[in-house]
């Protein structure tokens, strides 16, 4: 706005019947009133939709008034985020979904899009050819991003009245599918070293994780049902796979036992979401059903694992069998001294007066349980890393007490980014061309047969537990999906055959890597369905008492061996999840 003086526009005294007055002089104008600008005067009496006429009365004495007129431009609005004038917009609904400059959802886009176009940008300037279509850091970034795409897509499968789908299965499938499409195979290349060194980071990140898990108040309170529940069906699983892949596929002893360990783990990612969501709609709670498998579960799982070291261990010793067993026996016992050290120096170190005290915790955990894997293997004895890992992880959770949740949540993270990676390269190992139809089949019959003998059992496990028939059918089918431990030591043995270049090992690593995705493939999603239709059908909701009130679930027959509704109705009640 130019500040140049402008004349009114118009003047005209007012008429009066009093005598002439003397001139009065002229009015000042106002520092204000120069800085408005004022139309020409064959622009006065046609104004504009943007300017404001304003009247403006002087008294230079009582008797003669003086009006005079201005035209103000109307101030378009101020922006408030930038200060300046908007810009002018000839479609409001354009501006609505496209503003300038960008904001909201379209700015976080065009944000993301160039943090990533920096980083390539950067990833490209070091490694050059490394991250270019063929390189393997352009597979594992295209894996990855497959593979998260995949896991969301299945996530949003819902049926009603079920649990939904685990996403494992949508990165597993991923994999598979870039690893046997004939154009796409070409471009996504990833080294067997790069995925088996991603793996192995996986599986070390599951192992530190299962320990800070572990409670050790419900270690020492657990039942002997809990304990039949977490070790029977496991040894009894592993100890028919040896013995049915030995006569059927044709594997090693030893062999037999690592893919027996490899299938007797129960997978926490199926089984965990089923239970809550049957406890939370109040199935079985009233037994302690959802909380008894989620608590044997993580057991059950250490068991598979420890079982899987030792033999693997003994299957890539040289000597004699008796120098294996006891190789694998020592093995066993220097990855527990270790993890104990280990575990207690990360107890008192670092101090907890530090600053950033969680993410040292964290790094700690996480560098150590990567480094005991991997040195293991660089040590000779691979079967000792494993159980180091899960001991200095429950030791130091031990000692940090309620603060290990911090930690748990940061571990938590990193399995966030390893899982797509860790499903979709196992995926990615499964080649069609090379897979044979007798293989499969005789593994699927092993699988089938190992399957039916674990349910069983686990029938027979909770005989005397004080639940009914419907229960036991429940518990010993829920008992079955398999995922996340298949997943990350089943490519384990193939990946160590590989590095021995041992083409008889390669053959039965490549044997217990295809059983372990069948069994992943066909026990996940089945598992997910069973609970889902069979807990509303097979368990009960707790009764409601006479006067509308929910009864307090009651498993002192189940613990204490006393009669239901018996003269210890009036105590407080003995309940699986108060117990654990």
């Amino acid at each position: 706005m130019e500040d140049t003086p402008q004349k009114p526009a118009k003047t005209e005294p007012s008429p009066t019947h009093s005598p002439a007055p003397s001139p009065a002089p002229s009015p000042v104008p106002s520092p204000l009133l120069e800085r408005i600008a004022l139309p020409t005067a064959n622009h006065v009496e046609h104004l504009n939709v943007n300017q404001i006429q304003v009247v403006v009365r002087r008294c230079s004495t009582p008797n003669v008034t003086e009006e005079t007129t201005y035209f103000i431009p109307r101030n378009t609005v101020v922006d408030a985020g930038t200060n300046t004038d908007p810009p002018v917009v000839c479609c409001p609904l354009l501006r609505r979904f496209c503003p300038c400059p960008p904001r909201g959802l379209l700015a976080s886009l065009v944000t993301k899009v160039l943090l990533a176009a920096v980083l390539f940008g950067v990833v490209w300037s070091i490694t050059e050819d490394e991250c270019l279509p063929g390189g393997n850091l352009f597979g594992i970034t295209i894996l990855f991003i497959c593979a998260l795409i995949g896991g969301k897509v299945v996530a949003l499968i819902r049926l009603p009245k079920l649990p939904p789908f685990p996403p494992l299965l949508g990165m597993l499938l991923m994999g598979f599918l870039l690893r046997n499409i004939p154009v796409v195979t070409d471009g996504v290349y990833i080294n067997f070293r790069w995925s088996a060194s991603l793996r192995n980071i996986a599986l070390a990140v599951i192992l530190a994780r299962a320990g800070l898990g572990l409670d050790p108040k419900a270690l020492r309170k657990l039942k002997s049902v809990c304990v039949r529940v977490a070790a029977g069906p496991c040894l009894i699983e592993a100890t028919t796979t040896a013995l049915v892949s030995h006569f059927l596929m044709g594997l090693p002893w030893v062999w037999g036992f690592i893919l027996g360990f490899v299938l007797g783990a129960v997978s926490p990612a199926v089984v965990v979401p089923s239970m809550l969501q049957l406890q939370k709609d109040g199935f079985g709670v009233e037994q302690g059903i959802p909380t008894l498998l989620m608590a044997a579960g993580s057991f059950d799982d250490i068991l598979a694992i420890t079982g899987f070291t030792t033999c693997l261990g003994m299957a890539f010793a040289t000597g004699s069998t008796w120098y294996n067993l006891l190789r694998g026996l020592l093995e066993v016992a220097g990855g527990m001294v270790a993890g104990i050290l280990l575990g207690f120096l990360i107890q008192y170190f670092p101090s907890v007066d530090q600053k950033h005290l969680v993410m040292k915790r964290s790094f700690l955990v996480l560098g150590l349980s990567v480094f005991a894997v991997f040195g293991s293997g660089v040590a000779g004895f691979p079967g000792s890393g494993g159980l180091c890992t899960l001991v200095l992880a429950f030791l130091a959770g031990l000692g940090w007490g309620a603060e290990k949740v911090h930690v748990e949540e940061v571990v938590g993270w990193a399995w966030d980014v390893f899982q797509p990676l860790l499903f979709g390269l196992i995926g990615a190992e499964i080649r069609v061309s090379e897979l044979e139809g007798l293989a499969v089949g005789l593994g699927i019959a092993s699988l089938l047969i190992a399957l039916l003998v674990r349910v069983l059992f686990t029938f027979v496990c909770v005989l005397r537990a004080g639940f009914n028939l419907k229960e036991k059918v429940f518990i010993a089918l829920a008992w079955m999906p398999k995922a996340t431990v298949q997943a990350a030591i089943g490519s384990t043995a193939l990946d160590m055959a590989r590095t021995k270049d041992d083409e008889d090992q390669k053959k039965y690593g490549m044997d217990v890597l295809t059983v372990a995705v069948l069994a992943i493939l066909l026990t996940a999603p089945v598992g997910a369905l069973i609970i889902g239709l069979c807990g509303p059908r097979l368990l009960q909701r707790p009764k409601a008492s006479a006067c509308g009130e929910r009864v307090k679930p009651n498993l002192s027959a189940f613990f204490l061996g006393t009669a239901a509704g018996g003269e210890d109705d009036t105590e407080t009640p003995v309940t699986f999840e108060s117990t654990l």
